[in-house]
């Protein structure tokens, strides 16, 4: 595994109804590259957010089938998120402005 810099290993927060709700819980979903590992995903949201993350959590998205037009199908890319969990009483303000 290579160490790149932030913005390669974090690519995007990850916007959505179940995301949202989780960060009452200190849990913050982002998209982050597929050769990144918990370690690199750990230092990278430390040194961009400047947080305490206490846990990293990794899961792999399937890619889908997506119909475009009437016959013609095509494929959504899988992609790779991370959960971070970060330490009572911070905040990453990112998600705040949702």
């Amino acid at each position: 595994m290579t160490s790149g810099s932030v913005h390669d290993i974090l690519i995007r927060p990850v916007i959505s109804e179940k995301s949202v709700a989780q960060t009452e819980r200190n849990n913050y979903t982002f998209q982050v590259s597929r050769e990144s590992n918990k370690l690199q995903i750990r230092a990278a949201v430390e040194a961009e957010f400047k947080v305490t993350v206490i846990g990293v959590r990794v899961m792999s998205v399937k890619p889908k089938q997506k119909r475009r037009g009437r016959k013609t199908m095509g494929t959504v890319p899988g992609w790779r998120k991370a959960v971070v969990t970060i330490a009572a009483g911070q905040k990453i303000e990112l998600f705040e402005a949702v």
